[in-house]
């Protein structure tokens, strides 16, 4: 959905079921919420992505910034779910590679979906070849149990 404003389009920001917790297991994991949302703005378009976060990497002496995007697989079919967020990805990293190339984008996915939709051997093929990070939380422990970049 989007809104036409002064001459841009502007997507219309929804929260996703999971967004507070996974707002609560990147906060448990020692990331520092930055944005929430975070706003991706690029020439005439904005979008947004759930979460905007940095950590401290004391061995390196250095910070990572990553940006959230939740997703959770509810309608009839994961495969439509997972075109829709395909498209978000692509949609929002290609812009961020332009206006913050020092942050990594994941997609966040309960850990429900990512053993009974995501290994499946064609569905690891795909994200496996496309090199989508991933962060896969538990729902009910508002923990992060993987990260896949």
């Amino acid at each position: 959905m989007y809104t036409r404003l002064e001459g841009c389009f502007e997507l219309v920001y929804a929260t996703d079921i999971y967004h507070n917790v996974v707002k609560a297991a990147l906060i448990k994991d020692g990331w520092t919420i930055t944005h929430d949302p975070f706003t991706i703005r690029f020439e005439d378009l904005t979008v947004y992505a759930d979460l905007g976060a940095e950590k401290l990497i004391a061995a390196e002496r250095s910070e990572r910034k990553i940006a959230v995007e939740v997703k959770v697989f509810i309608s009839p079919s994961p495969v439509t779910d997972l075109e829709r967020a395909v498209g978000q990805y692509y949609l929002y990293s290609s812009f961020m590679a332009r206006l913050e190339p020092d942050r990594t984008l994941y997609l966040a996915i309960p850990k429900r979906t990512y053993e009974n939709f995501f290994q499946r051997p064609s569905i690891q093929e795909f994200v496996k070849e496309r090199q989508f990070p991933l962060i896969v939380f538990n729902p009910d422990l508002e923990e992060i149990v993987l990260w896949k970049s």
